[in-house]
């Protein structure tokens, strides 16, 4: 430490007693005769943090002189669609000499920053805050030709595979108003399910891209950890943070990865990744005939085999999977028993993890944190706690129970996760995709906000046991739809069905692969149940 004693600040706040109280939070004392020293100590650490905190930050500065934000505005009334799917409206115009995604129309997920543009992370316990610099992904695309209309809802600080929890207002699927979008990239994936724009850009931490994709019948691709930077994006947990596309097709996904994926520079999840504009995942797919040939589709019992499956989703996606003979391909059934772990291990890892990121204790990362975020949201009050969804809630009391109840579980966890991944990545050497249903049921319901917390929670549960396995394991997996099968509630009316394709660690392109291949030989919209050809299937996008 650099602060000599002798020349703390008579002014310093640093008083008698204050090293006790600290410690006593712990159930642990200092030795009396040590207490003056350790006084001193943290007197010279407080001089040391003020200097810090004085000091100017540093973040990417955005060219917005060349790409300038024009109309940044909420939405009316008469602009809103889908409920509540726009966050900010606004143009961003593309880069004017082209590329690989020219002409695309993309909306992001309203927790990835864009300077200038206020954030509102589906939550109404903070203000708004207004990022200083633009996310790479958002410079990315920006660069590749796309032009970006504006951000999209999402569910409350993320915290949800619902879309009725954004305190903006509820995301209706757009094939059924009423029923969920999915979530936590709500807006996003109703928007693309629509066609009111091409690709949305979403953040995925327990299968916030493909739960929604799966929901709103379109293609939506959690790319391997670390492959795309989540440079200027509000993390949940740095082990499960993912950022990718939702589209209409997979080749439109693989042009946006190759745009978006490589590293910055900046976040050392994506140090591992190949060099921006290195890829071809689009090019591939153009080049490759689509008969899959010596490849080899394993169903993933575990992934079927559970009570929660809906029987008409288990029928459809086993339907969808064997149909990859007819490609060529090998399909058989495999058995990975950890698969069933992954819930458990996901629940502890992201509720320790996430619970201290909301508390402001976020540590251990080479990356951009984003300070303006941390001054809106901290410090917590029993007002701004009692006015968060009930989920978020419960990840801040679970985050605690952890912490003081369990201390050691994160790390145990994680060790654990890492032995699934490595499961999972032996069963990969032999296969070249897994298949099992992206989400158990289709679209349920949405539900009411001010509900219970039990009632509250209730529409989300279980939804997420075969996507945020992958989360923990960082394998790349796409939903891609596949059919319809009916609402539980409601016969009458058609929800897309998706089907989940996994690969090992960084073999995103046969992922890819096996999707552009399935979707470019069948049309999943004619997949209908029992040939109801009368049924709802779709609610007006205007």
């Amino acid at each position: 430490m650099s602060v000599p004693f002798t020349s703390l600040s008579p002014n310093n706040p640093v008083k008698d007693g204050d090293v006790q109280s600290l410690l006593k939070g712990i159930d642990v004392e200092v030795d009396p005769a040590h207490a003056a020293d350790f006084h001193k100590l943290l007197a010279a650490f407080h001089e040391c943090a003020e200097v810090v905190s004085q000091l100017p930050d540093y973040q990417p500065r955005a060219d917005t002189a060349r790409y300038p934000r024009i109309n940044i505005h909420r939405p009316s009334k008469r602009e809103q669609v889908l409920g509540q799917a726009w966050a900010h409206k606004f143009h961003i115009q593309g880069n004017p000499a082209g590329g690989a995604l020219s002409g695309k129309r993309i909306s992001l997920k309203d927790c990835i920053c864009v300077a200038g543009v206020p954030q509102l992370l589906g939550t109404d316990v903070i203000p708004s805050w207004t990022p200083a610099t633009d996310a790479t992904v958002v410079t990315r695309v920006l660069d590749a030709g796309a032009d970006i209309l504006g951000t999209s809802t999402c569910e409350n600080f993320c915290n949800s595979v619902s879309s009725f929890t954004s305190a903006q207002g509820t995301v209706e699927n757009p094939f059924a108003p009423g029923y969920s979008a999915g979530g936590s990239t709500s807006g996003g994936a109703a928007l693309v399910g629509a066609g009111l724009v091409d690709i949305t850009l979403g953040a995925d931490q327990g299968g916030s891209i493909r739960v929604p994709a799966a929901f709103c019948g379109c293609v939506g691709l959690k790319p391997t950890h670390g492959l795309v930077p989540f440079t200027g994006i509000t993390s949940g947990d740095a082990v499960n943070d993912h950022v990718g596309p939702l589209a209409r097709t997979v080749m439109e996904v693989a042009a946006c990865l190759d745009a978006i994926s490589g590293y910055d520079g900046i976040d050392d999840r994506s140090q591992g990744s190949p060099k921006h504009g290195s890829t071809t995942f689009a090019a591939s797919l153009n080049a490759q005939t689509t008969n899959l040939v010596g490849f080899k589709v394993g169903i993933l019992t575990e992934g079927f085999d559970n009570p929660a499956v809906d029987a008409a989703v288990k029928q459809a996606v086993l339907s969808a999977a064997h149909k990859f003979q007819t490609l060529g391909a090998t399909v058989e059934e495999v058995s990975m028993p950890g698969h069933k772990l992954g819930p458990y291990l996901w629940t502890i890892q992201q509720r320790m993890a996430g619970g201290l990121n909301l508390m402001g204790h976020a540590a251990g990362r080479r990356g951009l944190y984003l300070t303006e975020f941390e001054q809106a949201r901290l410090p917590w009050t029993s007002e701004s706690f009692q006015r968060c969804f009930p989920a978020t809630q419960n990840v801040i009391i679970n985050s605690l129970y952890l912490t003081q109840k369990f201390p050691g579980l994160y790390s145990k966890a994680s060790n654990l996760g890492r032995q699934v991944r490595d499961d999972y990545e032996k069963l990969l050497e032999e296969y070249d995709v897994l298949i099992t249903p992206t989400t158990p049921i289709v679209a349920p319901r949405n539900g009411v906000r001010g509900a219970s917390p039990l009632q509250a929670i209730e529409p989300s549960v279980g939804i997420t046991t075969n996507t945020s396995v992958f989360d923990v394991t960082g394998q790349p997996a796409m939903s891609i739809p596949v059919g319809f099968a009916a609402a539980p509630d409601d016969p009458s009316v058609l929800l897309p069905v998706g089907m989940q394709i996994v690969g090992a660690l960084w073999q995103d392109a046969k992922v890819l692969r096996a999707g552009h291949a399935w979707e470019s030989n069948f049309n999943w919209k004619e997949s209908v149940p029992g040939g109801k050809k009368g049924a709802k299937t779709r609610v007006s996008s205007s």
